[in-house]
């Protein structure tokens, strides 16, 4: 099927888990560049698609556009199927776990200190200790978690890995060490080789 838009920079983990998650379901789309950096969110025309001046926005087939990362891949796996959400509800309820506290609880603190130290090249001495502090709890959490399942939602691969892998991969460039973190470091190349993703 093709007929979607998707606004996205392609450096956003946010943007990437649209774009992975539309390509593992074969979705058609038109991929429009957004950079943050240059301020293109911020443009009267942008807000226009989304007032919070953020991306990725997905614009449907009828047009309506649709913000928020984790909203659009559900909306995109509910509509199209490809098995990235149980069909039981309490299995279903799970993933939404995962995927409102990869929003709450990691791309805070993961995806942030690693804007701040690879993008805008601070220095860590003026990074917010607690970003450090708290991704690490973060990966902590993912690494109890993965030592007894092979995904993080359980047996099944979900949209909870394509949420949670897109800032864990890369989250070395925010200065975080994934080799403290062998359970974590083994599920980010299996849902890698899912994704067909070269190796961050």
């Amino acid at each position: 099927m093709s007929g979607y838009k998707v606004y996205g920079d392609s450096v956003s983990g946010n943007c990437l888990k649209v774009k992975w998650t539309a390509d593992l379901l074969g979705l058609g789309y038109e991929w429009i560049e957004t950079s943050v950096l240059s301020g293109e969110t911020r443009t009267p025309e942008f807000r226009a698609l989304n007032p919070a001046g953020q991306v990725p926005v997905l614009i449907t087939v009828k047009g309506k556009a649709l913000a928020q990362s984790n909203a659009i891949i559900l909306y995109l796996a509910e509509k199209h199927g490809g098995g990235l959400i149980p069909d039981k509800d309490f299995a279903r309820a799970k993933v939404y776990e995962w995927l409102f506290w990869e929003q709450y609880s990691h791309e805070p603190y993961i995806a942030v200190r690693r804007f701040l130290k690879a993008y805008l090249k601070k220095p860590d001495d003026e990074i917010d200790p607690k970003l450090t502090e708290r991704g690490l709890a973060a990966l902590l959490r993912m690494e109890i978690q993965l030592t007894d399942e092979e995904f993080v939602a359980g047996p099944d691969f979900t949209l909870a890995d394509i949420a949670l892998v897109a800032y864990t991969r890369v989250a070395h460039e925010g200065g975080f060490d994934l080799s403290a973190f062998p359970a974590v470091k083994a599920w980010v190349r299996r849902v890698e080789k899912r994704l067909d993703l070269e190796a961050a």
